[in-house]
């Protein structure tokens, strides 16, 4: 299944905290899931994945890993930044993509808006197809 996930930060991000967060996030590609789209604006970020992971041969929960990933980097960004709470909301908003259509208009959300060295996106949307049931 294609997931898509978007959370807030408490505060709009710095370039070299969206960098983190982008790394941080990148790292879990492969491993647990395989990330389509990852964008880190100032305000939120957006991530498209399938999950392919397990653990204890279950599902690993989606939720387990971006959280994990957000506390690492808040961490980071509290020791960095000298603040007393992580930048992250702890709620992150996640939804099954449903079909190619809604696929297509999440994939131009990714694009829109972007300058043209902007540096905080991934994107492999190439041959990426909704699996119809």
């Amino acid at each position: 299944m294609l997931y898509y996930v978007t959370f807030r930060h408490r505060r709009p991000l710095l370039d070299d905290e969206r960098q983190w967060l982008l790394r941080g996030l990148l790292k879990t590609d492969g491993r647990a899931l395989r990330l389509v789209g990852v964008r880190v604006d100032e305000e939120q970020t957006q991530m498209l994945f399938r999950v392919v992971g397990e653990k204890h041969d279950r599902p690993i929960e989606l939720s387990d890993v971006i959280e994990r990933v957000k506390t690492k980097v808040g961490k980071q960004i509290i020791k960095a930044s000298g603040e007393r709470w992580s930048p992250f909301y702890a709620e992150s908003f996640d939804r099954i993509v449903r079909d190619d259509a809604e696929l297509a208009e999440l994939q131009s959300a990714f694009d829109s808006d972007l300058p043209e060295d902007d540096g905080f996106i991934w994107l492999n949307f190439e041959d990426e197809r909704v699996d119809t049931v």
